[in-house]
């Protein structure tokens, strides 16, 4: 009995090369994908952001307002305008 040696033969070396270039494709495919995947939750995130940002300003200019509103209503001359507002007379009238 005759046994060949076994080593590597074009057709082997054919198919490897071709299971390696099919393997690297995939590879390089998939890490694409995820790298659009992560532009796309960037995007997503620095919108998010904006307009938190945008919600924070308008907060803070609300309070700033309230503090102005609240400064006049604490003084006497504020609630004399509310209680004229709400209908109350004064004495001289």
């Amino acid at each position: 009995m005759s046994r060949k040696k076994e080593g590597l033969t074009d057709e082997k070396m054919r198919k490897i090369a071709a299971g390696a270039t099919v393997a690297g494709v995939l590879l390089v495919l998939f890490l694409v994908i995820i790298l659009i995947i992560q532009f796309v939750q960037i995007g997503v995130s620095n919108s998010r952001s904006k307009q938190l940002d945008e919600a924070i300003a308008r907060y803070e200019q609300m309070i700033a307002e309230g503090k102005e509103d609240i400064d006049f209503y604490e003084n006497g001359l504020g609630l004399y305008y509310l209680a004229l507002k709400q209908g109350w007379i004064t004495p001289s009238n």
